[in-house]
């Protein structure tokens, strides 16, 4: 079955470039944004669909899950997580997505919020002993 991809909104690259990254052994370097949005889709009710946050490493494309759940009957749904991304190069392009099994008529984004789990330090900043 083919998903259909909506896009919810893009993440301006202000909020990315402020995240503080952490080295790991196995994803090169991960950085972690709280994401939220609240969703309005009609004709959706109980249908499941997912959170997702797309965004380019260099020249590859790559997307994380956030959340999963349903419109209530009114079609409204609540879909928020912290999105861990890893990078080998930079984040770039990041995007939040909506996700369905079913194609996706009508998507009205109520409010969508984006915003890193912990700030970078000030480049001329240095730590304390």
């Amino acid at each position: 079955m083919q998903q259909q991809d909506s896009l919810i909104g893009p993440v301006p690259s202000g909020i990315v470039d402020v995240a503080r990254s952490s080295l790991t052994a196995f994803d090169g370097r991960v950085a972690d944004f709280n994401v939220a949005a609240w969703l309005n889709l009609p004709g959706m009710a109980d249908l499941p669909v997912s959170l997702l946050v797309s965004y380019l490493d260099g020249d590859r494309r790559r997307e994380v899950a956030v959340d999963h759940g349903r419109p209530n009957a009114k079609g409204k749904i609540l879909l928020s997580g912290i999105a861990r991304l890893p990078f080998k190069q930079k984040i770039e392009q990041m995007q939040v997505r909506l996700r369905a099994a079913v194609p996706i008529k009508s998507l009205l984004v109520d409010e969508l919020f984006v915003q890193a789990v912990e700030l970078a330090e000030p480049a001329g900043r240095k730590a304390r002993a």
